[in-house]
């Protein structure tokens, strides 16, 4: 079955609802009765800031923290501040070194971390302004890299984004897909390797 039948078929629509559906309450989930999700890693969860979202990576280190995660601080901090375009590569080269496995990027939309971030061989990075959109990265791109924006974001969405990243699998929910994502992946990373044809 091709993609669009399968889009269009009665058997994805028990999926799509599954993975698309990302529920957020209008209050906080209460910690007693909602279940943590269930981390896909256990290596360090790098963050990086520029000077633009130090107060945001804060409050998103302090919940990844406190939900379990080692987390690794390659960015600005109070006290240093370091633009974006050297934190990025900083946490880019740790992931390619295999120390960690994901990242969260931040800087004043998100674009200036994901713009360098992607540079990198290896490195898949979303710039996201949802929570659906940081779980679908997962889904359907596998991005290792989420990247926010400390002008766009609030600290509980922020960490619902962040929740939604960490604890989502590659073609989860979208298995019948799995063997074209997994196929798009390596073809979208190989475009790396071509050179632009000359203009000559």
């Amino acid at each position: 079955m091709n993609r669009r039948c399968f889009l269009q078929s009665t058997l994805a629509v028990p999926l799509l609802d599954g993975v698309l559906s990302t529920k957020v309450s209008a209050q906080p989930p209460q910690p007693p009765i909602q279940e943590s999700p269930t981390m896909t890693t256990t290596k360090p969860i790098l963050i990086a800031a520029d000077p633009f979202a130090v107060a945001l990576k804060e409050a998103l280190s302090a919940h990844l923290r406190e939900k379990g995660y080692d987390v690794l601080d390659l960015g600005a901090t109070p006290e240093k501040e370091i633009p974006y375009f050297e934190s990025a590569p900083n946490v880019c080269k740790t992931i390619q070194s295999g120390k960690a496995d994901q990242a969260i990027l931040l800087c004043g939309t998100g674009m200036g971390m994901s713009i360098v971030a992607n540079r990198f061989k290896g490195i898949v990075a979303a710039v996201v302004e949802s929570v659906f959109a940081a779980k679908m990265s997962r889904v359907i791109n596998n991005a290792n890299v989420l990247c926010l924006g400390a002008m766009i974001w609030g600290d509980w969405m922020a960490k619902e984004a962040v929740d939604a990243f960490l604890t989502t699998k590659f073609t989860e929910g979208l298995e019948p897909l799995a063997d074209f994502l997994k196929d798009a992946e390596k073809k979208v990373e190989a475009i790396r390797d071509k050179k632009e044809p000359s203009s000559k």
